[in-house]
Order: structure tokens, then C-alpha cells, then sequence
């Protein structure tokens, strides 16, 4: 089967594309590999299975620069540790995709580590990005992991694999550091309209500002709609596109609870689920402040545009959630007060978020009981149930948006941890489970169950760098 990759972000602004080849696989066995994607980008699943095997793990491609800022802390020169940049697909609606390898090695950015991936983590990006574009959320796509018959050498030695992984683009505010930071306002002026007709066509360099923080808003307000939590929202992992991209130490909230973090490596709470908008605001400055030269020959009159843009952030974020909030509650109108005294209660009664919306379509039916037991609050929620009911709930709307699959925490480790042993079947059952989110379908009643509170208690994600 001919391949034909094309080369655009390289071609556009070479300083940003170091050409690098992937460790070869050892021993290169499929582990996952998304067929209705693969069809989707022309590409023939029967060939990728046997004769294309190499195409999943292994090529010439670039490693792509971008900088960014880490918890707050700015580093000057991240880019691709341990990813490669094979090319561009037109896929069957013409859109062009970047076709991606994270795992593959080593490349200049690599800074001390191996370049490698253990099975799990890349398994981890499979099942949830792929959840997440079930959801209708914008996300980055898994086509295949392969294991590549590397051992990783971690805490323990781990078997090793590689992604394949689709994008609108791997375009990140981090680019943008990047590019800026060099001096070079031509490479900046390039990458920005690279960055436009591959995004934003026809937009001014203002224009593209806009449309990512409008793009940045929703998608964050989407995450907190089904309670996912990225957990390293750093500006290298904000796109421009306004996909999710990048699924180290994410995880779905169970009770609610704005606090709510389980990565390792955010000790202070930075990334918790409450203060994903504020972040993704404070991630969108640092854009703006890459950008100023684009917007007007006077500093200062470049800041005021910029701020003034920044300042929609907060409306159209406003907007995507209590838009959203209204569906998830099968009401029109000013749902603000009701919404938060819901959210208070759920808060203090430890409620399961996922739940608790999925139950409350019973309860537009008429059968509240299996929500209203979620609660040891009965009069709270009994008096909030009233006020709710008076609104004229529509469950049909409801049970649109209020997913009854996600990918919960426990059932994720679970799937991994077989993965890693070689059992495909726990991820399968899973990922057959969270692609199809709506709906309750029978036999399948554990993937919808919380998880155990003594796992919640002590739940901790981690990177998988």
C-alpha cells in the first residue's frame, strides 16, 4: 500500500523540525489498533495488521520544538522527547491530520530520558481519548499501540510500546513560546500563519488569538461537563486547535468535588477540576504574550488588544458550561441557582458525578429513587428534586449528554495492568463499554458502578514519561 505523507508544519517553519528516525521495534506485536480511524485516513486495517505493522512504530519523521511553562515555571526548549512527527493525512473529509509516533526513542529533545513508553500509559491515551471522542469532546485519536519488544526501565522494567497518534495538529501555545522566544519575528509571523490556514483559514493574526481562546474555552467546559480532569495543563499541552491532546496523569472525578486531584506530580493542586478554567485563562495569556508582535507595531496598543481578547474567555466559558448544564439537567432558562445549590449538595453528600446526572434522567421519568439514594441529605435533595421537577425536565435531552460509560479510574487500571501482562480482553470489554457512552445496555452494569471508595481514598495518577 503507498503512503503519502505530506510535510507541511516542516516545510513552513524548518527551524521547528529536527528530522530524526524511530528506534527500530525489536519485536513489533499490535496491541490495539483503531480500524473505523485507520478507514477514516484511507489507510487499510488488513494491511496495517500484517505487511503495514511497521508503519505504526517505526520512520523518518521530526521531532517538533516548542518551549513552555510547567507548573507555572517557564523552560525555554521541550519539544519531542520521545515523539516523531511522521507527516500529514488528507483524511476522507479532506481535513488534514498529523500522523504521530510517542514512544518511538530518543530525539535532541529528549533531556536525559530514553525516549521510550511502557504498554500502559500508551494504552491509557488509547482507552480515554477515544472515550473522549465518544463523549463529542475534541481529543486527539489513538490508531494503534503496538508493543515494540523494548524493555523500559522504570521502578521496575516494564515492556515497552508505542503510540500511534492522529491530530488536527500538534500546534501548542508552547510552539508559540518557542518561536517568540528565538527573537525572530519572521519565524513567529510564519508559524502563526501556518497555524491559521491550517486552522483559522482567512483569519488576521488577532483573529487566530481569538478563535483559540474561544476554541480553549469550550473545550474546557466540555472536560468539567463529564468530570474529566486533564491533570498537566501545562502551556505545552493547550493546543491550538482546541483538541485534548496528551493523556498522562488525567483521570474522571467520582464525588464531587472542585478540589479534586489524583495526579502525583501536582502536589499543590494547580490542575485541580475547579481550577481547569483559570489555568487554561492563565495558559491563554502566555499565548498572548508570544503573539504581541503580531497584533500591532505599538506595544502597547498590541496589549490592549490582546487583553481585550483575553477578557471573552470568561463569556464564552460561561456560556459552553451553563449551556451544557442545561442539557445535563433537561432545562431551559436561568438554571445558575439551581445549578449551585446541586453542586453543594453533591459536594457535601460525596455524590458520584457520573451517576447522579445519568440517575437524574430516571427521575425525569418519574422514577427519582436511585438518584435520590445517592444523597444521605434526603430533605436537601427531596427540596432541590421539587424545584427541578417545576421546570418540566426533559429526559429525552438528558440522556443525550449524560453519559452512562466513562473511563473510571479503577476500571482503567484494571485494563492496564492486564494489558502489561498481555491480556487484551479487560481493555477490550472497556473500550467496547466507553465508545458507546449513552444508554444503559445490559451486561454490562460494572462498568457503570463506581469505584470502591477505599480506591478512590488513595488514587494517584502519574505522567508515564
Amino acid at each position: 500500500m503507498n503512503i503519502s505523507l505530506s510535510s507541511d508544519f516542516a516545510d513552513a517553519v524548518p527551524e521547528m523540525a529536527v528530522s530524526w528516525e524511530a528506534v527500530p521495534a525489536d519485536g513489533p506485536e499490535l496491541l490495539a489498533l483503531n480500524e473505523p480511524l485507520a478507514k477514516e485516513l484511507g489507510l487499510d486495517p488488513a494491511w496495517l495488521r500484517a505487511d503495514g505493522l511497521p508503519f505504526l512504530v517505526s520512520g523518518r519523521g521530526v521531532a517538533q520544538a516548542y518551549a513552555g511553562h510547567q507548573f507555572g515555571g517557564y523552560s525555554p526548549r521541550l519539544g519531542d522527547g520521545r515523539a516523531l512527527l511522521l507527516g500529514e493525512l488528507t483524511d476522507s473529509d479532506g481535513r488534514l491530520r498529523d500522523l504521530h509516533l510517542k514512544g518511538s526513542g530518543r530525539t535532541p529533545f529528549a533531556r536525559g530520558g530514553d525516549g521510550l513508553a511502557a504498554v500502559g500509559p500508551m494504552l491509557r491515551e488509547y482507552v480515554i481519548s477515544e472515550a473522549m471522542h465518544a463523549l463529542g469532546i475534541p481529543t486527539t485519536r489513538a490508531l494503534a499501540v503496538v508493543s515494540t519488544g523494548h524493555v523500559v526501565q522504570r521502578e521496575e522494567p516494564l515492556a515497552g510500546a508505542v503510540l500511534a497518534r492522529v491530530a488536527a495538529s500538534h500546534l501548542r501555545v508552547g510552539s508559540f513560546q518557542y518561536a517568540r522566544n528565538t527573537g525572530d519575528k519572521e519565524l513567529l509571523r510564519r508559524l502563526a500563519d501556518h497555524a491559521i490556514a491550517r486552522h483559522y483559514p482567512g483569519s488576521s493574526h488577532l483573529e487566530l488569538f481569538a478563535h483559540v481562546v474561544a476554541a480553549q474555552a469550550e473545550l474546557v467546559a466540555r472536560w468539567m461537563l463529564v468530570g474529566f480532569i486533564h491533570g498537566v495543563m501545562n502551556t505545552d499541552n493547550m493546543t491550538i486547535s482546541g483538541e485534548t491532546i496528551d493523556y498522562g496523569p488525567c483521570a474522571f472525578m467520582e464525588a464531587y468535588d472542585p478540589t479534586t486531584k489524583y495526579s502525583s506530580i501536582d502536589e499543590r493542586g494547580r490542575y485541580a477540576f475547579g481550577n481547569q478554567p483559570i489555568v487554561a485563562e492563565w495558559n491563554l495569556a502566555r499565548l498572548a504574550e508570544a503573539l504581541l508582535p503580531l497584533f500591532a507595531e505599538n506595544e502597547d496598543e498590541a496589549v490592549e488588544l490582546a487583553l481585550a481578547t483575553l477578557r471573552t474567555f470568561e463569556g464564552h466559558f460561561e456560556e459552553a458550561w451553563i449551556g451544557g448544564m442545561r442539557a445535563k439537567l433537561g432545562v431551559s432558562g436561568d438554571v445558575k441557582p439551581l445549578l449551585t445549590d446541586l453542586l453543594a449538595l453533591m459536594h457535601e453528600n460525596h455524590v458520584d458525578f457520573t451517576s447522579f446526572f445519568h440517575l437524574l434522567g430516571k427521575a425525569a421519568r418519574g422514577d427519582a429513587e436511585p438518584a435520590r439514594s445517592l444523597f444521605l441529605d434526603l430533605a436537601g435533595i427531596d427540596a432541590w428534586l421539587a424545584r427541578w421537577r417545576e421546570l418540566g425536565p426533559d429526559a429525552a435531552v438528558m440522556d443525550r449528554v449524560n453519559p452512562v460509560y466513562v473511563p473510571r479510574n479503577h476500571l482503567v487500571e484494571e485494563a492496564l495492568a492486564a494489558g502489561a501482562d498481555g491480556d487484551m480482553g479487560p481493555f477490550d470489554r472497556l473500550l467496547k463499554a466507553v465508545t458507546s457512552p449513552y444508554g444503559e445496555r445490559p451486561g454490562l452494569e460494572y462498568f457503570a458502578d463506581p469505584a470502591p471508595r477505599d480506591f478512590s481514598a488513595t488514587y494517584r495518577t502519574y505522567c508515564g514519561t
